[in-house]
């Protein structure tokens, strides 16, 4: 393709993948795209071992890391379990009389705490975390780091550049796009209300060229309800580069969600992914249930910032619900494309898809405009 993503990185197609799953990464880049592992529920051995796995599997292709080093959060020091020190009583009291009511057995007190701390490790969510795993992650021959909550640091940004890695960030409007553009980012990722995890609250079709016009000619990505051929051809035809797709990967034999939480998503509708603030503090889009529904119910208390919330989930609720297997309550980031995601599929047959749907688009558009 004629696209300068593609000579960025040496890829055949601007299909740039998200995923928590190093499979998911590994299967992108050797299908012709770009796959970015999200890092933010990794303990620092995980980060390394996973990288040394993407290593040895990904044939040589290009992948990047996505991070999280937000502008604003509440610093809660180390985290170790201990709910009465680190949160409020009462939206602890909360979440166990939510679980109470509905019958989730609660967890014999050294197995909670175990598993607790052994959630709470797996977070990063701060500035100084940040840094920790690109630290890790420099010591892999990564050619791409994108920050998903705000503007890169200037000394990360220098640092990459020095190392020939390009630097990206998410942004769900134009000033922060403008931003990212003047802190030295290579390119932009703009992501619709759409998208899964944390998102704004424009929508894609509005924002893409909105943020193509105002940082121009930075190249710019699209992100937010992608995950087929002619939302690619959408995002060409709107003067993006290429497009940022997270959400549809979920569907894939190589994922990561579990069979009980993946049935959840091939069954739900595009309305239930929802905007909550219950999850991390932060307005992120995830697959509604019960837990979603108690936080925006009468009673609810006030929600914490981030990423207090976030450890309230992982501190009192996550390993509950996961040992009961209490799938009404358990909750995961996913995008408004969930409704489109019905059967299981691979990777590599998404990826072609979308190229074959792309192919079809534009020859529709041809015959229309001949």
């Amino acid at each position: 393709m004629n696209n300068r993503m593609c000579e960025m990185f040496g890829i055949d197609v601007p299909i740039f993948a998200f995923s928590h799953c190093r499979d998911v990464v590994a299967e992108v880049s050797k299908a012709g795209g770009l796959g970015v592992l999200g890092m933010a529920r990794m303990s620092p051995q995980r980060v390394g071992e996973e990288l040394k796995w993407i290593d040895e599997h990904i044939g040589g292709k290009p992948y990047g890391i996505d991070i999280l080093m937000p502008t604003t959060y509440q610093d809660s020091g180390e985290l170790k379990f201990d709910p009465e020190r680190l949160l409020p009583q009462k939206q602890v009291q909360f979440v166990r009389k939510m679980l109470d009511d509905a019958g989730i057995p609660p967890l014999p007190k050294s197995d909670a705490e175990q598993i607790a701390q052994a959630n709470l490790e797996g977070l990063n969510f701060t500035p100084e975390e940040g840094v920790k795993m690109v630290e890790i992650a420099l010591q892999h021959p990564i050619k791409l780091i994108v920050n998903a909550l705000g503007s890169p640091p200037k000394a990360l940004i220098d640092r990459a550049h020095a190392r020939g890695i390009k630097v990206a960030a998410l942004a769900g409007t134009a000033k922060h796009a403008i931003r990212h553009r003047n802190a030295g980012c290579d390119f932009v990722i703009a992501v619709g209300t759409e998208a899964g995890g944390h998102t704004g609250v424009i929508s894609s079709m509005v924002l893409w060229p909105r943020i193509v016009d105002a940082v121009a000619p930075l190249p710019v990505l699209g992100g937010g309800g992608v995950g087929r051929g002619r939302q690619l051809a959408a995002a060409l035809a709107m003067g993006c580069e290429g497009v940022w797709c997270g959400s549809i990967w979920l569907k894939t034999v190589q994922s990561e969600v579990t069979p009980e939480m993946k049935a959840k998503m091939l069954a739900a509708g595009s309305e239930d992914a929802v905007l909550t603030r219950s999850f991390t503090g932060k307005s992120g889009r995830v697959l509604r249930s019960r837990y979603t529904d108690a936080w925006d119910g009468p009673g609810a208390p006030e929600i914490l910032p981030a990423p207090l919330q976030r450890y309230l989930w992982e501190a009192e609720a996550r390993g509950r619900l996961e040992r009961a297997r209490a799938t009404d309550f358990l909750i995961y980031p996913v995008g408004q494309i969930v409704g489109d995601m019905k059967e299981e599929t691979s990777v590599r047959n998404i990826v072609h898809d979308m190229i074959n749907e792309l192919i079809e688009s534009k020859e529709r558009l041809d015959r229309l405009l001949a």
